[in-house]
């Protein structure tokens, strides 16, 4: 049996993302492409650390620090896991690379694109990996739907697409410094739910390689619950196709989990469902409407349906993926190149423009 390379990781917080990236990292999968060793923890407290180690990686023994600086200049990790709030992001990467660590950073990637340029810029310049942790990109489900659509056109040529994100927030009861009502935090429904509804937009409407991507024509309205954005919609158009994609993002009520995205074509559409629109589990091909619905007489054969069991949450195939990639001396993933982390942070910020959120950086 072929043995698997090991990568040693640095977890920088230990929020509910760093439980389930963690998580996932120590499962015991047929599929592996790497053995993951949990080397180090950062949190504001060693106590904090042990705990978190204690209850989700038990039969580790990582070096627990009182500070997320410990993690970038420990000398057995080779890798570096941030999982802090959005506002952090910026900072966290600066420091990881000034250390000479290699990243994966938690989405979405930063606050605005001019942040995110900087820290690509500091990579380059340090000749340092790092990646935006976009983990929906990186399961199959969606790495064989793109392949279904873009080279198979099993739905013929891709005319447009409709995907949204809904969690519900009761924001007015939730304490100021929660994530999901500071705006210093980066809080709303557009960074946090919205990041992933745009991404099954660009799935859906862009060729198979994301470095010649197409920015879109955006038309875009957002609602407010005082400073803080609860609700957002866009209509996407990529100019060179005419494809459009209507996108919605809200923490005021539940998704849909049986339309996660629907993707339609000239011969034919593909449903995903799944648990949230972060966590598609299937999705199904379906032939064109036949008959008239004027006349009743509308109808569509069942389709042929995928499905895609994961164990754990799926975070793991980009664990995977990054250290693969870290392994090879990349300094940037094909799946989540730089190029398109900008290109998802300058809609992000004109979306932002258009319904009038505003982030203290910005001004910055």
């Amino acid at each position: 049996m072929t043995q698997l390379p090991s990568i040693r990781w640095g977890i920088v917080a230990t929020g509910m993302i760093s439980e389930w990236f963690v998580k996932d990292l120590i499962l015991s999968r047929p599929d592996a492409k790497v053995h993951h060793i949990v080397q180090a923890i950062g949190s504001s407290s060693t106590t904090k650390g042990s705990a978190f180690a204690a209850k989700h990686c038990p039969e580790s023994s990582p070096a627990i620090y009182d500070s997320y600086c410990g993690v970038y200049e420990d000398p057995e990790v080779d890798l570096v896991y941030i999982g802090t709030p959005h506002s952090f992001h910026k900072q966290n990467c600066l420091d990881a690379i000034a250390a000479g660590k290699p990243v994966l950073c938690e989405k979405a990637f930063a606050l605005n694109a001019r942040d995110a340029r900087q820290v690509f810029e500091a990579a380059k310049e340090k000749n340092i990996y790092i990646a935006e942790a976009m983990w929906l990109r990186h399961r199959p489900l969606v790495q064989d739907l793109k392949k279904l659509l873009h080279e198979d056109k099993v739905i013929g040529e891709v005319l447009r697409s409709f995907s949204d994100f809904g969690i519900e927030k009761d924001i007015a009861s939730l304490p100021e410094t929660s994530r999901y009502k500071d705006p210093a935090l980066g809080a709303g429904s557009l960074l946090d739910l919205g990041v992933y509804a745009l991404t099954w937009a660009s799935i859906a409407l862009d060729a198979t390689n994301p470095h010649k991507a197409e920015t879109p024509t955006i038309l875009a309205s957002q609602t407010h619950h005082g400073s803080v954005e609860v609700a957002t919609s866009m209509i996407l158009k990529y100019p060179s196709t005419g494809r459009q994609a209507i996108v919605t993002s809200t923490t005021n009520v539940i998704g849909n989990p049986d339309l996660l995205t629907r993707i339609e074509g000239t011969n034919g559409s593909i449903e995903v469902t799944g648990l949230l629109s972060s966590f598609p589990t299937g999705f199904r091909v379906y032939p064109k409407f036949t008959g008239s619905a004027v006349a009743g007489t509308l109808s569509r054969a069942e389709g042929k349906l995928y499905n895609y069991p994961v164990l754990g949450k799926g975070y793991h195939f980009e664990a995977d993926n990054t250290a693969l990639d870290v392994l090879a001396g990349r300094l940037e993933s094909s799946i989540m190149p730089w190029s398109e982390t900008i290109r998802m942070m300058e809609v992000m910020d004109e979306v932002r423009r258009q319904g009038g959120t505003v982030f203290a950086v910005d001004s910055a």
